[in-house]
């Protein structure tokens, strides 16, 4: 299991040094954001001042951009890092896609599918000179001359991973990804016994199962070296989880665990606007299975502990204000380490 970062440098300036010493620290990949800046910036600063370290989206707005826009920027990101990009896209929500983005919306798991199918027909011309001959239902690329052609790179096969919540989402994966990023709102359950099944389902008829597939997870942890400290964080991860379940995307998981009741007054007092009452619905048994709850010494083999065996890498959702320095985050990761190498406990006869 891999242990990656996500960007926190609020500066374009800060991108460089920061991807840097994230590298130095020993972290696996780094993951650009889309949120109130392009995902796409940081992680090209970072691919010129890093020899080693993964970069990747998490994520990109796939129906923000034409296939087209994407792939060039795909492909020139994996040729600046010499193959060390992957590429996260993700859907979004309705009202983002429509009313933020004025892009459609329709059928959004079907249009994703044809979407991860153009880009790599775009990247095949771009690679062999193929002749353009894509035409799905809902994307097309059927036109390209040499001066909009890049030509070939060394690493030409581009990792993609979708990511999802709800077991449709999930099969697209299956369908067409090489890695699905698993939501912050998740279970381990819900993953086991919806997640997995669906990308299995979805990866059967190219000839595929899940653990073909890289399964990336950002995790919510409350932790801290005083009990005063992992108390405020407890609270914080409460407001968090609320927001995210007060969409009606991501009630699925609310109901794999009995929780559908919660999930409709979150939406409920979202709308309102009660977003301090909202984090008082979220249980102390709810938030256990989402997050991570030890103490700071205890967080590296306790993350290992409960993602062994489901994800293939993660990293935490949130930084740890009270410990982010790079000696703390280097024990964080050898002690996430070397639980892998811990002895087991021998089955009981």
């Amino acid at each position: 299991m891999k242990f990656d970062t996500l960007f926190r440098a609020s500066e374009f300036s800060e991108a460089g040094a920061e991807a840097a010493a994230w590298e130095d620290i020993g972290f696996d990949c780094i993951w650009g954001v889309e949120s109130g800046h392009n995902p796409f910036i940081p992680l090209t600063l970072a691919a010129s001042a890093t020899q080693s370290i993964d970069l990747g989206t998490n994520i990109a707005v796939a129906f923000a951009r034409s296939p087209f826009s994407m792939a060039q920027v795909a492909w020139d990101l994996q040729a600046l890092s010499q193959g060390r990009f992957h590429l996260g896209l993700g859907t979004q929500v309705r009202a983002h896609v429509e009313r933020r983005f004025s892009m459609d919306f329709t059928h959004p798991a079907a249009r994703l599918t044809d979407y991860i199918r153009c880009l790599k027909a775009i990247w095949d011309s771009f690679q062999n000179d193929r002749k353009p001959d894509y035409r799905g239902p809902y994307y097309r690329f059927e036109l390209i001359n040499p001066m909009f052609n890049p030509g070939p790179i060394d690493h030409p096969n581009i990792p993609i991973y979708v990511a999802g919540v709800n077991p449709r989402m999930c099969r697209v994966a299956g369908e067409v990804a090489d890695g699905f990023h698993v939501h912050p709102i998740h279970s381990m359950g819900y993953l086991r016994d919806v997640v997995v099944p669906a990308i299995d389902e979805g990866a059967r008829p190219r000839g595929k199962t899940a653990k073909d597939l890289e399964l990336y997870g950002l995790v919510f942890v409350v932790t801290g070296g005083t009990q005063a400290e992992m108390d405020r964080m407890l609270e914080r991860v409460r407001k968090q989880i609320a927001f995210y379940a007060s969409t009606p995307s991501y009630r699925a998981m609310l109901e794999y665990h009995g929780q559908e009741g919660v999930g409709r007054q979150l939406s409920k007092l979202a709308r309102a606007g009660d977003f301090d009452d909202m984090a008082t619905l979220i249980s102390d048994d709810l938030l256990e299975e989402i997050a991570v709850v030890a103490p700071i010494d205890k967080l590296g083999q306790a993350l290992w502990a409960r993602c062994e065996g489901v994800l293939d890498r993660i990293s935490l959702y949130d930084a740890l204000e009270f410990a982010d320095t790079a000696d703390y985050w280097r024990t964080l990761i050898r002690d996430f380490r070397a639980a892998a190498e811990a002895p087991r406990p021998s089955p009981q006869a």
